[in-house]
Order: structure tokens, then C-alpha cells, then sequence
């Protein structure tokens, strides 16, 4: 499989070349407002990345800080921000076990993709990687707040089914130890081409399912996205 922290920090471009492809029925704003309706509130954001999901939330929130802990994503997120009324957002560099933020600032906290990697790269601790994660995530909530958790649940099919038994152990660890409760959505993505989508499956993905999408000549390649949410 590729070398995801090698990816994060020097081959952004690609992957936000990627992600820009997911989720082309845009699934993910309806969830995020079906469980919080997102106007006017302030939302806290783990794991931001080059800043999809921020993208999606700043233009309806109050305001939002996004922490990542690779500074390369969060520039490529900060070239595209700008554009968004009304300037509401603010970008920091962060490690999601250690927020630098005031307990209670949020309404919202939101976590996509990110939390899920601890599984694979601290394979002996992920579990406390991942309690300090949902700790931070409760503190900078404000009483009857709202934490919610984005995860693939599989690329390349058509039901969900956590990709890796270290994943499903996670996702039982949200929902048994955390009280989160879950959910599902179709988040596909769509490519202008099958040589793209090749070539992107190939970088993120790796060669088995690369060649999947040559071989059936795929240009819409399904991906499964588990919700999970509670309340503070």
C-alpha cells in the first residue's frame, strides 16, 4: 500500500487532485446538516487536510478553525479558502491528541479521515491514540455539542465493510467506548476519464485496485463513508 505520511507531506497536489473527485453527489454537506444544521454555528475541525471538508462547512458557519499536522496540506487548503465569504476561517498547525484550544469553543467538532490512520501507523497504541483524539474533540465543545466522525467504510464497493480488521476495531471502539452512534453514505468518485482515474487509484489506493479500474474500464469508482456522531 502507499506510504500515506510520505503522501501528506510531499505529494499534496495529488492527493487534493483526488479527493477533489469524491463524493460527486454531494452526500456528505446533506449528512453533516441532517445531523446538525451547520448556519451560524462555530466548528472546530481535526485532521483538515487540504481542506474538503472546510470548504464545504465555511461558507455556512459562524467561523471555523481547522488543525492539521502537516503544514504542506494546510497550504493548499489556505490557497483555496480565500475565496470563500466570509473570511470566517483560521488554519493551524496541530496534532489531533493535543488541540491548542480553549475548552468550549465549539458548537461542532468534525473529524474526516484522519483519526482512522493511527490504526496503521502506531499499530501497538492506536486505542490511545485514538481516546485522546475523542477527549479533544469533547473539550472544545460546548454542553450539547456535537462531535462527528468521517471514516471510509470501503473503495471500490458497493456496501460498506470496514477495509482493514484494525479499522472495524476502531469503529466498534466509537461506537461501544465512545457512545457515538452511526450511519453510512454512498461518497463516490467520479474521474473525466479512465486513465485519470487509473492513474489516481493507482497513487492512493495502490496497483490492485488500479488495475481493477483499468480492467472494467471504471470512471465512477464507489466509495462507502461511515458517519459517526454524539453529542458532548
Amino acid at each position: 500500500m502507499p506510504d500515506y505520511e510520505l503522501i501528506y507531506r510531499e505529494r499534496v497536489a495529488e492527493y487534493d487532485e483526488l479527493v477533489a473527485h469524491e463524493d460527486y453527489l454531494h452526500n456528505i454537506p446533506h449528512a453533516l446538516q441532517q445531523i446538525r444544521p451547520l448556519h451560524g454555528l462555530d466548528v472546530v475541525e481535526m485532521g483538515a487536510g487540504t481542506g474538503r471538508l472546510t470548504r464545504l462547512i465555511a461558507p455556512h458557519a459562524r467561523s471555523i478553525i481547522a488543525f492539521d499536522a502537516s503544514k504542506a496540506m494546510l497550504d493548499v487548503a489556505a490557497g483555496t479558502l480565500p475565496h470563500l465569504p466570509p473570511h470566517n476561517w483560521l488554519l493551524a498547525v496541530a496534532d489531533n491528541c493535543c488541540l491548542p484550544a480553549r475548552d468550549g469553543i465549539a458548537d461542532i467538532c468534525v473529524s474526516g479521515w484522519s483519526f482512522g490512520h493511527a490504526t496503521g501507523w502506531y499499530p501497538d497504541n492506536w486505542r490511545q491514540g485514538i481516546r485522546l483524539a475523542v477527549g479533544q474533540m469533547i473539550r472544545v465543545l460546548r454542553p450539547g455539542g456535537t462531535a462527528i466522525i468521517l471514516e471510509t467504510l470501503g473503495t471500490g464497493r458497493e456496501a460498506p465493510e470496514p477495509p482493514t480488521d484494525a479499522l472495524a476495531e476502531y469503529y466498534r471502539l466509537l461506537e461501544e467506548e465512545c457512545d457515538f452512534r452511526s450511519s453510512w453514505i454512498r461518497t463516490d468518485y467520479r474521474f473525466e476519464s479512465v486513465e485519470e482515474a487509473e492513474r489516481l487509484a493507482r497513487f492512493f489506493f495502490g496497483d490492485a485496485l488500479a488495475e481493477r479500474v483499468a480492467r472494467e474500464r471504471l470512471t465512477v469508482l464507489p466509495e462507502c463513508t461511515g458517519v459517526w456522531h454524539r453529542s458532548a
